[in-house]
């Protein structure tokens, strides 16, 4: 076995992220630059293609309120994927990551990407896209899959010193030369 493995040391919640993160800083960023570039197309392609129906069917919003409501799908892609890259940035500390200093930062992207996910997933059902539904389900499963390994998992904690390495103080009081110059807790 390795001894000095970096990895020896992460929780299974930060390997669970950090692949988490790997799929979803990428590929929701990707998206959100296309609604960005090209609102109307980037909300008309696969992964997004059962919020715009839902939104052209349902909503009845007019072009311009398609466009607002497609940047701020973008928004909310983009904010997710920041947060998970954040995750990323925060655990390659070591100390941070002893400290479970990265809960935060998980726990955000997390909760983010579930409520999106699962809007889209109601959508999907609504308008009847299969492929939409599967692939929001998806995500919300890995999402969610995460989350309860992080509330399942035990809290990090710091190594506390040894009660077998404490030792007791004395006390030196200032009293006469021949009294009792100490005491023993």
């Amino acid at each position: 076995m390795i001894k000095n493995c970096v990895i020896r040391s992460w929780r299974l919640s930060c390997l669970n992220g950090v692949l988490l993160a790997l799929y979803f800083v990428p590929a929701w960023t990707v998206i959100a630059f296309h609604i960005m570039v090209s609102p109307i197309q980037g909300l008309f392609e696969r992964p997004n293609v059962a919020i715009a129906l839902f939104i052209s069917d349902h909503l009845h919003l007019s072009g311009i309120e398609t466009v607002r409501a497609a940047w701020l799908l973008a928004l909310a892609r983009l904010t997710v994927a920041g947060f998970f890259a954040m995750f990323l940035v925060l655990i390659l500390v070591p100390r941070v990551r002893r400290m479970a200093g990265y809960v935060e930062a998980l726990s955000i992207a997390l909760g983010l990407g579930s409520v999106l996910c699962f809007f889209s997933m109601i959508m999907a059902a609504k308008v009847g896209e299969t492929q939409a539904l599967r692939l929001h389900a998806t995500e919300l499963l890995m999402l969610l899959g995460t989350a309860i390994v992080m509330l399942v998992e035990k809290p990090a904690t710091q190594a506390a010193p040894s009660a077998t390495s404490v030792q007791p103080t004395t006390m030196v009081s200032a009293v006469a030369p021949g009294a009792a110059a100490s005491v023993k807790f």
